[in-house]
């Protein structure tokens, strides 16, 4: 008799590999112009050309492939240092607990937040202006979508930087940090040095997948992109999403065309990535033979303790400039704070929010519950077998995150198109599954596998069986760490920008789909209110996930896991 348990495996797989696998055949068949009932008539080059003769695509592609592997480098250095220097203390506790709010945070979100700082009308100019600047009227500066897409990269390392220092975190327990850090100290190293020379290979092997999934969304990433990107031209994954939505559709060969390319370029990010590990790998090493101990390292962990300090800040001030927008009445530049308040903004928002705000609850709340009960079956098997997730099955956990969302979203568009399934709540609700489920089996797995299992071994000597035992002793325990991992999918379905898009078609909407949607039209109050609803939504999930276990535990604080 087969157990209930494997299913969770098997439907993990399923719903990891199987999007992936059929999204890109519904991106490559079109791409060649395989899919007559968009107007293509047989296999064909066609489409390729055209691509290639597009203006500007060049300066497109490499838009792309300089902003992924500048993210990522920036963003990892940035963490590596800061836990190099303060791994361990009060300073390292206190932005851990600054930063993990910005966790949940969706993209969208942190973007019109830097947006509305760093805009020639944002609150840094209002700041300066017109004592130190003489400004009267906003400059004519090209600050946000810069050509060189500086704005783009700022919001995604900020936003990037919080998840590489997570899975730092969860790397750290497995690195003898401190132990390293008295050898190394003792033999004249500065605590960077000692850090990069003893630690950090051992703690770079672990998060390497999670590193390949910021070059991944940072190369591809399109609400970002829409929001701070530069226009002229775009990157390439937010042209492909103008040809996509083309009302000729013939485009969207064109744009599967370029979902292939894309997928190159994603590719050629990540192997350039892999050639600078080696080469960074050789340097160390030299460093390390030649006696580099750098032991005035002083700069270097104010730099790193200033950058995160800045990171953090820019979106928690930028969230501030939105919600007082939201409230604001009549506000000209450059005055710092608005003449007056007002709910005018509100009332005239409000009735349009209600039904995106109405689809974003629904497939956050059952997408996230769905993929708890998956991971929970996927961990009860690995329990019952004894056999853990290997390198293998970590890579397919983190398949939706490496492979650009650009490249298979397309194809499953298509392939929903001709089911009939395009633009209804299964499908769009299977779309969010596909990504909050990597991120549900990673917050749960560690502490699922430290719980401990003396108490299961104490019920089974009083009869029990394992079910018993799971429903009544193992879940209750480990509700904490299971909200948790509620709040993060819900969050994460919160943010998820393209599926809604292209699954939806434009019939679905949710929160985030309208943020952005409304960022090119300008009206900063409109704005704000959703933007604020952005930020409400993945506050409230990680208030329920904090607040109910204290309730519940508040009697039993040891029994919580």
């Amino acid at each position: 008799m087969v157990r209930p348990t494997i299913l969770g495996p098997a439907l993990t797989v399923l719903l990891l590999a199987g999007p992936v696998a059929f999204g890109l055949a519904g991106t490559v068949l079109p791409a060649f112009g395989i899919a007559p009932g968009f107007g293509g008539g047989g296999f064909s080059l066609h489409y390729f050309r055209e691509l290639f003769a597009q203006p500007a695509l060049f300066c497109s592609i490499t838009l792309s492939l300089s902003s992924g592997l500048a993210c990522a480098v920036l963003s990892l250095l940035i963490v590596m240092l800061f836990t190099a220097a303060f791994a361990g203390t009060a300073t390292f506790r206190r932005m851990q607990h600054l930063l993990g709010p910005l966790l949940s945070l969706p993209h969208a979100a942190a973007a019109l937040a830097i947006a509305f700082l760093i805009a020639p009308s944002g609150m840094i100019m209002r700041l300066i202006s017109p004592e130190l600047t003489g400004w009267q009227r906003p400059p004519d500066l090209l600050i946000v979508h810069d050509r060189l897409a500086f704005s783009m990269i700022g919001a995604l390392v900020a936003k990037e930087v919080p998840f590489l220092l997570l899975m730092t975190l969860a790397a750290l327990p497995q690195a003898p940090v401190e132990r390293v850090r008295q050898l190394t100290g003792a033999l004249g190293y500065g605590r960077i040095a000692g850090f990069i020379h003893g630690a950090w290979p051992g703690i770079y092997r672990q998060i390497r997948l999670p590193v390949f999934a910021v070059i991944a969304f940072a190369s591809s990433n399109v609400e970002v992109a829409l929001i701070l990107g530069p226009t002229q031209p775009p990157t390439l994954a937010a042209r492909l999403v103008t040809w996509m939505g083309d009302p000729d559709l013939s485009q969207r060969h064109l744009a599967s065309a370029g979902a292939l390319l894309q997928l190159l370029v994603t590719g050629l990010a990540l192997c350039i990535w892999i050639g600078m590990e080696h080469l960074l790998a050789a340097l160390r090493n030299k460093a390390a033979c030649a006696g580099l101990r750098m032991r005035r390292d002083g700069p270097l962990q104010v730099f790193s303790l200033a950058a995160m300090v800045i990171s953090a800040g820019a979106i928690f001030a930028g969230l501030g400039a939105l919600a007082f927008w939201s409230f604001a009445g009549l506000w000209q530049f450059p005055d710092f704070l608005p003449s007056g308040f007002t709910l005018r903004n509100w009332m005239k928002a409000l009735p349009r929010v209600v039904e995106p705000l109405g689809t974003t609850l629904l497939v956050g709340v059952v997408s996230a519950l769905i993929a708890a009960l998956l991971t929970v079956l996927c961990l009860v098997h690995e329990d019952r077998t004894g056999k853990r997730a290997g390198r293998g099955a970590e890579a397919l956990i983190y398949l939706p995150l490496i492979v650009p969302q650009v490249t298979f979203i397309f194809g499953l568009q298509f392939l929903l198109v001709a089911s009939g399934w395009l633009a209804t709540l299964p499908a769009l609700l299977f779309a969010h599954l596909v990504f909050v489920m990597p991120y549900a089996y990673l917050c749960l797995k560690d502490p699922w596998r430290s719980f401990d299992r003396r108490y299961e071994q104490v019920a089974a000597g009083l009869g029990k069986s394992p079910m018993t035992t799971l429903f009544r002793i193992r879940l209750p325990m480990m509700l904490r760490p299971l909200l948790v991992l509620f709040a993060i999918g819900f969050s994460v379905s919160v943010g998820l920008y393209l599926p809604t898009v292209l699954i939806g078609a434009g019939r679905l909407t949710t929160i985030t789909s309208e943020a952005v949607a409304l960022a090119s039209g300008g009206n900063r109050r409109i704005i704000g209110v959703y933007a604020f609803f952005q930020m409400l939504l993945p506050v409230a999930g990680f208030a329920i996930a904090t607040l109910v276990p204290a309730l519940i535990f508040r009697r039993f604080r040891g029994m919580q896991v």
